[in-house]
């Protein structure tokens, strides 16, 4: 076995960190902390440090870091702001604050290409020359391969399908965990139900439930459905928390994709893990 590559994944709520067997593409180690999204830079930054801490990894190493948008991946610096997480952020040198604390190199890349990666190198995209992936979770995530490399289709601008609109409005105001649960309490639904109780409300029975979740899988469908026909994609992989739902999702998906040649849609073979595995293939390549 060669050297472990760590990695950090950082989502809305958590950072994972890692380290992944360069050889067979499996976590050998891994831990996961929650976040508060609203914390200062360096309460933020010290948490990044604490989760890659809990790792035995090597020193002086290069570490891959999947981050959401949006940021500055070639600089390392955050530009989060409207997207009601990580504000603290905007304009700070993350990669000299985990230098600072982890001392080792860095290499940043969007987590959904991280994701995608993940599954393009050891999962459900394997062996594909084209493949797209979706991921839905706090918001809607996007990414594009060639031959595992990532690519730029044009249509959604940069490969980010959040920057997408439907109806008029950006697709994470219909699309996304903050948008479904405004939608579900505006309908009558508990306030305070998250989208896997409204989805479990939906498999009960409840026309509401249905209803708001059908209406949000509908405009998804038919976003990436215009996205996946002009990039020609062989697979279509679908990972995220909200994905756990996708049996209810698909019918829903598929009808606002009519008309369009919709690739093979697959659930990711490990939606949690597929981060980590990309960060550190992005890492392999950064430092080779």
């Amino acid at each position: 076995m060669g050297p472990l590559v760590p990695v950090l994944e950082v989502g809305g709520t958590h950072v994972s960190a890692a380290t992944v067997d360069p050889e067979t593409w499996q976590v050998q180690q891994s831990t996961r902390f929650s976040l508060d999204a609203d914390a200062s830079a360096d309460a933020l930054l010290d948490r990044f440090g604490r989760a890659g801490n809990a790792l035995r990894a090597a020193a002086n190493v290069t570490w891959g870091v999947a981050m959401p948008d949006p940021f500055d991946y070639e600089r390392g610096i955050g530009q989060f702001e409207g997207v009601g997480k990580f504000t603290a952020l905007r304009g700070v040198d993350v990669r000299d604050g985990l230098r600072r604390r982890l001392h080792g190199e860095f290499a940043f890349l969007n987590d959904a290409d991280a994701f995608l990666l993940g599954e393009w190198v050891a999962g459900a995209a394997r062996g594909t020359h084209r493949c797209a992936g979706i991921t839905l979770g706090t918001g809607v995530g996007s990414s594009w391969l060639v031959d595992g490399k990532v690519v730029d289709p044009g249509s959604p601008p940069g490969g980010r399908i959040h920057r997408m609109t439907v109806g008029g409005v950006p697709l994470e105001d219909v699309v996304s965990r903050r948008a479904i649960r405004r939608a579900y309490s505006a309908a009558g639904g508990d306030a305070e139900a998250d989208v896997r109780e409204i989805a479990d409300a939906a498999r009960a029975g409840s026309q509401n439930a249905r209803r708001v979740l059908d209406a949000a899988m509908t405009a998804l469908g038919r976003v990436v459905g215009r996205c996946c026909a002009g990039f020609r994609a062989e697979v279509l992989v679908v990972g995220g928390s909200m994905a756990a739902s996708w049996d209810l999702f698909a019918p829903a998906f598929r009808a606002g994709a009519l008309g369009n040649a919709l690739p093979r849609v697959v659930l990711a073979q490990d939606s949690e893990n597929a981060p980590l595995v990309g960060a550190a293939l992005h890492a392999v390549r950064a430092s080779a």
